[in-house]
């Protein structure tokens, strides 16, 4: 998942995008609201966090054109402005959320989160998911490699639909544990690492070696 964020301050800029890329996200930055607004409807982002005062282009005129122009694109307002009629013109404005500064990161991670999952909720359903040589049918839970069909047990499979969906990205161990086994992560625990390492054997077996990588530090990802 992709996320632009459009803030001037280097330091709140920095901080979130940091925390963002350590939680498995690919990040995009600018620094003011006219080149925010220009990347953001030139590539492709599954969300904009856009601070409210910015310089060369406010950030309600930069919503209020995004939302003309992408109207699904989600975007969350970080902002100083805290009253309540702030927050009431920017929600109304077009905007999905409103965090208010000073914020702690957990909570701008959750709604982050909850707006990207809520979102992909909404995306056309489809029953083949196909990336490089896999292929995986949820209909009838079955997965193929080269057209060998893979023996998986259910977090196994669950865990290959999740590296599909997020290809080419590299995703956090916390963020596996919760989105397969929907319960707070323990740092302690082995059972990422042994599905990891079974899923691994597997895919090798079947003739995919060589797709998924772990990326020391950071998590794992799925990438020829």
């Amino acid at each position: 998942m992709k996320i632009l964020i459009i803030e001037d301050d280097p330091t709140t800029r920095d901080f979130i995008a940091k925390a963002l890329k350590e939680h498995g996200y690919a990040v995009d930055i600018a620094e003011d609201g006219h080149s925010g607004l220009m990347m953001a409807l030139s590539s492709q982002y599954q969300l904009v966090i856009l601070d409210r005062m910015l310089p060369n282009l406010d950030g309600m005129k930069v919503l209020s054109a995004l939302k003309s122009t992408e109207p699904d694109l989600p975007v969350l307002i970080l902002s100083a402005l805290d009253s309540v009629k702030d927050k009431v013109d920017g929600l109304t404005a077009g905007s999905d959320d409103y965090l208010t500064k000073p914020f702690a990161l957990a909570e701008l991670i959750a709604r982050v989160d909850i707006i990207i999952n809520r979102a992909h909720r909404h995306l056309p359903v489809t029953n083949e998911m196909v990336y490089d040589c896999l292929r995986l049918n949820l209909k009838t839970h079955t997965a193929y490699c080269h057209h060998h069909q893979l023996t998986l047990q259910p977090k196994e499979l669950r865990l290959l639909q999740y590296f599909i969906e997020h290809n080419e990205q590299v995703v956090s161990r916390m963020r596996l544990f919760e989105a397969i086994w929907s319960y707070h992560f323990d740092p302690k625990t082995n059972v990422i690492d042994v599905h990891i390492a079974n899923l691994r054997r597997k895919l090798e077996d079947a003739g995919c070696a060589d797709i998924l990588h772990t990326v020391r530090g950071a998590g794992y990802v799925l990438r020829r």
